[in-house]
């Protein structure tokens, strides 16, 4: 069904919490959407999925439509949007496959390339890989030092590491392997950290550009993204109409390759050449007080609670 405009007509369950590494963050996101809805109007209800009894409620609570705000395995890989497509309730954000696709940063990568999209050379290995030295030397050859070794599968920068050296490499494949069953290694891009909220479904737009300034960390980590002044949002970013242009260009690009609906947030690093490459793309970003989206949001002319009322619009079109 369509959105009527009216939110006093529709009864939401914002779906929270959850059993990934990042529920902490989840359950901080559920809570600030669950007030900016209340705000715009919708009757509320918070569900956390870990919770049995709050499973059953979705099923018999008649919700007109469940808005996400999960984050990480269980949430944005398709499990729930699957799950809530079998007791047939309508939700926010992307589907089944393009939130598989998305949250598993090697196959995106593969989407995006495919594409034309422009990405950094990088390696996925699994928990199951037995490397030897002669193995790591030669994808250290191939990708380069310094590089970034990330879980493929989890969010927020959790068990990701910055390596300088040769010698650091197997213990941050160590790292992102203690986390998730694999792990990519990426060329490290070196320039101006960039991230851009895009918005909508068959004809999605992008929101302001934001630069990302760490304050205290080397790199914008689990610290920076969610303690209070851990990073600086500079929105719009400080870059040239074209630069903005491509930027934002490019996250919507990467929305669309890979199927996003709603609302999506990709990554990018613009180079000391002003080259862009696209890093990853989030299909439910982050929502609390320290969030981008809502910081884009907001300076787009849209406060939070019309942002959430937007996102359920989307999810019932």
């Amino acid at each position: 069904m369509a959105y009527s405009g009216n939110p006093k007509d529709y009864s939401v369950a914002v779906v929270y919490g959850g059993t990934s590494g990042e529920r902490e963050v989840s359950l901080n996101s559920g809570v600030a959407c669950a007030d900016a809805l209340k705000d715009a109007g919708f009757a509320v209800d918070l569900v956390d999925p870990s919770v049995k009894e709050d499973l059953k409620k979705l099923i018999d609570g008649n919700y007109d439509i469940a808005f996400l705000a999960l984050h990480g395995k269980g949430g944005e890989d398709g499990t729930i949007q699957g799950f809530l497509e079998t007791v047939g309730i309508p939700y926010t954000g992307s589907g089944i496959l393009a939130s598989a696709q998305a949250v598993n940063k090697g196959k995106a990568k593969e989407l995006y390339a495919a594409a034309g999209l422009n990405v950094a050379a990088s390696s996925v290995i699994g928990k199951g890989d037995e490397l030897d030295d002669e193995d790591l030397k030669e994808i250290s050859a191939e990708i380069g030092i310094p590089c970034v070794v990330k879980p493929t599968t989890e969010g927020s920068s959790l068990g990701m590491t910055i390596v300088h050296e040769y010698d650091e490499l197997r213990g941050a494949i160590d790292l992102a392997l203690s986390v998730d069953e694999e792990a990519m290694i990426e060329a490290f891009i070196e320039g101006t950290e960039l991230t851009v909220g895009v918005i909508g479904n068959d004809d999605p737009r992008a929101l302001p550009v934001i630069q990302i300034v760490p304050t205290e960390d080397e790199f914008y980590n689990f610290h920076a993204k969610y303690a209070q002044g851990g990073s600086k949002h500079l929105c719009p970013a400080p870059l040239s109409a074209e630069a903005t242009e491509a930027v934002q260009e490019l996250a919507v690009a990467a929305h669309s390759v890979l199927g996003c609906r709603g609302i999506s947030r990709s990554d990018v690093m613009m180079d000391a050449d002003g080259v862009c490459w696209l890093l990853e793309t989030n299909t439910l970003p982050g929502m609390t007080g320290t969030s981008l989206v809502p910081d884009a949001a907001k300076v787009a002319g849209m406060s939070f609670p019309e942002l959430c009322e937007k996102i359920v619009a989307l999810g019932l079109e």
